[in-house]
């Protein structure tokens, strides 16, 4: 009937209410803002509206003080910074979902959770030291061994973590439990992957790292600019504060600053250059000569802006145009991480993952487009950019056995007289 479609929340149907009951019809009690009691009194003769602009322009401004110090510190403390954040994420929503499944004193389920989080962990950030610190690895002993059976190791961890989920199952809860099973992966596979991906491309070079956060940081707050003061229409039902006013100049200004990012970082080769581990020192490297992507490049503008622009030719790195392609990805196809997680709250009936951070939400709540952008950058790398890597091919081709490297040798140097260019840079 009509009032019982009223009391439930828009886009729940007859069967989520069923679901409901049957899983207990609890859920989360909304989360609220732990703002500062100095910022409520600073702001205590503020509209509502007018004085969540404010708290969220100063803890906006704070966090982007933050990202600039931790960018300063190196990159050793931003992986670290990046860990932490997984973290923080798996288990805000881990807790949503203990928090509407607790009445039914699901066994082992946190316990389970964070295990399998560790097992994850574990077998990604394996794979990231012995791909990144291979001379290291070599090295030393027990990291040999560890690296050489990292697989297997890993998969064995899993295995158990599996073994005791199937031997927590209790009759009357097996669907739940199932549920439960479902939300830890489906969770580790958001998170966990996502920022392994962001720690890659910090490898990469910390351009790829700063210049698509940042983009996603842009847009995020023009976007939220552009729609409080000339917002109109809206965008999407997952989120009625959206605006297509905000949605349009959030693409516009991204691009501009991605542009003028990308055109500052560019001529610094700490951040151009792949971060590398020297092992001489046991300490980051970002010294290089920097490649075609980071030096000037003059290109000719089309005919038809010649007379608006009064230029027929443009000074600028080529990474700058890559970076068009970053800051359109984070204003167009980003936000949808947003609104992915605002269907995600709205399903369970909370406005914010956690209150961690006051007019903000929780971590999650900052990084749900992050993790998408991290994928998009990951994916980008390996499509245009990245070539082999010739140290890397090098460290691994000295670990082989005398006669192996010597076989590679020789058939390099057959290939090599076969194209001619040994006997070139012989006869030179």
């Amino acid at each position: 009937d009509e009032s019982e479609s009223e009391n439930r929340l828009d886009g729940e149907t007859a069967s989520d209410s069923e679901s409901k009951s049957e899983f207990g019809g609890s859920s989360p009690v909304p989360t609220s803002d732990d703002t500062p009691e100095v910022l409520n009194r600073a702001l205590s003769n503020l509209s509502s509206r007018w004085k969540n602009w404010w708290v969220r322009g100063i803890l906006t401004l704070a966090m982007i003080t933050f990202f600039f110090i931790i960018i300063y510190l190196g990159p050793m403390v931003l992986m670290t910074i990046v860990m932490c954040v997984q973290i923080k994420c798996f288990h805000e929503i881990i807790t949503i979902g203990y928090n509407v499944y607790h009445s039914y004193d699901l066994p082992w389920f946190r316990t389970l959770s964070w295990y399998f989080l560790l097992c994850v962990n574990y077998f990604f950030y394996g794979e990231t030291v012995t791909d990144y610190f291979f001379t290291l690895v070599q090295r030393e002993e027990p990291l040999r061994i560890l690296s050489k059976y990292h697989r297997f190791i890993s998969f064995a961890l899993y295995l158990t973590g599996f073994c005791m989920f199937v031997l927590s199952l209790v009759k009357k809860h097996y669907r739940l439990q199932f549920y439960m099973f479902g939300w830890t992966h489906v969770t580790l596979l958001i998170v966990v992957t996502q920022s392994h991906l962001i720690i890659h491309n910090l490898f990469e070079g910390m351009i790829w790292f700063i210049v698509p956060i940042s983009c996603v940081i842009c847009n995020d707050i023009m976007a939220y600019m552009f729609g409080f003061f000339f917002g109109r229409t809206p965008l999407i039902k997952l989120s009625p504060k959206k605006t297509w006013e905000g949605f349009i100049g959030g693409f516009f200004s991204t691009v501009l600053f991605g542009l003028l990012l990308s055109y500052v970082m560019s001529g610094y080769r700490c951040f151009t250059c792949p971060v590398e581990f020297n092992n001489d020192t046991n300490s980051f490297t970002v010294d290089c000569e920097p490649s075609e992507l980071f030096q000037l490049q003059e290109y000719n503008i089309p005919v038809l802006l010649h007379s608006v622009l009064g230029w027929r030719t443009v000074r600028m790195y080529p990474f700058q145009i890559h970076s068009i392609a970053l800051s359109t990805f984070a204003s167009l196809i980003g936000p949808f991480g947003g609104f992915f997680a605002s269907g995600f709250k709205r399903a369970f009936k909370i406005k914010d993952f956690a209150n961690t951070i006051p007019g903000h939400g929780g971590i999650m709540d900052r990084f749900d487009c992050q993790y998408l952008m991290a994928t998009f950058v990951n994916v980008y790398i390996a499509s245009f950019i990245r070539g082999p890597n010739p140290s890397k091919l090098i460290q691994q081709f000295l670990t082989l056995r005398p006669e192996q490297q010597l076989h590679i040798f020789n058939t390099l140097k057959a290939h090599l007289v076969d194209r001619g260019v040994l006997a070139s840079l012989e006869d030179a």
